[in-house]
């Protein structure tokens, strides 16, 4: 019998739920493998739920890390975070309830497992934090909370897996086999980052493309603390799609879980391929919004910029002038990255966004086959030709493409160190323009020519 590829294959979805700090975000961290998620001393870090592909041996699985449940006041966000884990709740073929077990059982604890027996779905009790010896008060009545399975872990140091790894057996397919690897990647996801300042509107914009409230939204900047990564697909297109936390100057931040969170986006950054700068329109442009976009250009990414609330724009002409004025000094190795007017609330302009994104996709992945491009180089020359250095003319000789994401060349070329930036500039803005590569960035490394006498001995 074939295998389907593991692309194709619908992984069980493991929910970990609990009060606030009790590890859940530790744990998630350990299993998926990465640090996606932020871990602090702190309640109420997670506030989204969010998706990792995890494993524990040859077990693979979905896992969701949901916001702790705390006893619910009435706030509009605690509301909110609630229904994100209920819907959690209700997706997740397995539920992993954890539990401090250091500390005695909370009223809200045995609410809280009232409220899972009646989703009747798989559940295990996982007693964390049982570090060093002593008396663990909550794992030992942790069977007061009804459940038949329960573990006592340490998610820290990775104590007590062998535990979990029984209870998972049953519900998840053993697919550590290799034959089902697919390395097609054609079917790969895009990964698209959504990033900005704080309070422009990334989440809102997140979730008019989910068409759900997947992200929390407010006029409260900072509700995004962590990089939520979203499986999605669009025409038929995988994506993962990346909600950061807002970005502002590291000199402002003098609290410490913004300060992760600003890194946390930034490490999202790394990994995107192309980014949606979002930027509200309805306010003068900042430095920060420059800064944000020299630090993906420069981190080599595709960029595609959103213009929130365009509706409420009266003056769009001037605006646009003004950007584009201020991208073009700040930024001038950037040409034609494509402006997006868009309304993430009414959910406007996002047909057009999302064909820009696309769009830029394919520019930061083309390709120059070597022929043409020494076609294109030849004429470039005669057109405009090298500077001479010390009575002797630069000549640039032979150029190729070392690799695409975002279109990288080498140029061979005698006396290459003495090459000027303003024909370096010359060589990307005339190669741009003779193959349409608009809004990536472009590198070009200069290399000497090889000295066909060298290493022989004078006659």
């Amino acid at each position: 019998m074939q295998k389907e590829p593991l692309s194709k294959i619908a992984l069980p979805k493991i929910a970990l739920i609990g009060r606030p700090n009790v590890g859940k975000s530790t744990l998630f961290n350990r299993l998926t493998g990465r640090k996606l998620a932020i871990v602090h001393d702190r309640p109420g870090i997670t506030r989204d739920r969010r998706y990792g592909d995890a494993s524990l041996a040859e077990l693979k699985f979905q896992l969701i890390d949901t916001a702790g449940l705390a006893d619910p006041d009435k706030s509009d966000l605690t509301q909110r975070m609630l229904a994100q884990t209920q819907k959690a709740i209700q997706e997740a073929d397995v539920l992993l309830f954890m539990i401090d077990a250091q500390m005695p059982l909370t009223p809200f604890d045995k609410e809280l497992a009232r409220e899972l027996r009646k989703h009747s779905k798989p559940t295990y009790v996982l007693a964390n934090k049982v570090e060093g010896n002593g008396f663990f008060e909550g794992a030992k009545d942790a069977i007061k909370l009804g459940f038949e399975n329960i573990a006592e872990i340490s998610s820290e140091h990775g104590l007590g897996l062998d535990a979990l790894y029984d209870f998972l057996k049953p519900h998840c397919q053993d697919m550590f086999d290799e034959e089902i690897v697919s390395d097609n990647n054609e079917n790969k996801p895009l990964r698209l980052a959504i990033m900005g300042r704080p309070n422009v509107g990334k989440s809102t914009l997140t979730n008019a493309l989910l068409k759900e409230e997947r992200q929390l939204t407010g006029d409260l900047p900072g509700l995004t603390r962590d990089a939520i990564r979203i499986s999605w697909e669009y025409n038929g297109r995988p994506i993962q799609l990346i909600d950061t936390a807002g970005i502002r100057r590291m000199a402002r931040i003098d609290d410490t879980v913004e300060h992760l969170s600003v890194q946390d986006a930034r490490k999202a950054l790394q990994f995107a391929e192309v980014v949606v700068l979002v930027i509200d329109a309805t306010t003068p442009l900042e430095k920060q919004d420059l800064s944000l976009a020299y630090e993906i250009y420069n981190e080599g990414r595709a960029m595609v910029i959103a213009l929130n609330k365009w509706d409420l724009v009266k003056d769009k002409s001037t605006f646009l002038k003004a950007i584009e004025h201020q991208l073009q000094w700040q930024l001038a190795q950037a040409k034609n990255i494509p402006f997006i007017g868009i309304s993430a609330l009414k959910e406007k302009g996002l047909t057009e966004l999302m064909d820009a994104v696309l769009l830029m996709e394919r520019m930061w992945n083309k390709r120059i086959s070597t022929a043409k491009l020494n076609a294109w180089l030849s004429e470039a020359i005669s057109r405009h030709p090298a500077p001479m250095v010390n009575g002797r003319r630069i000549r640039p000789k032979y150029m190729t493409q070392a690799k695409t994401r975002p279109p990288t060349f080498v140029l061979f070329s005698s006396q290459a160190e003495k090459l000027p930036e303003s024909y370096e500039r010359y060589l990307v803005n005339s190669l741009r323009q003779a193959f349409d590569i608009q809004g990536t960035p472009v590198r070009i490394f200069i290399r000497g020519g090889r000295n066909p006498y060298e290493g022989k001995k004078k006659k």
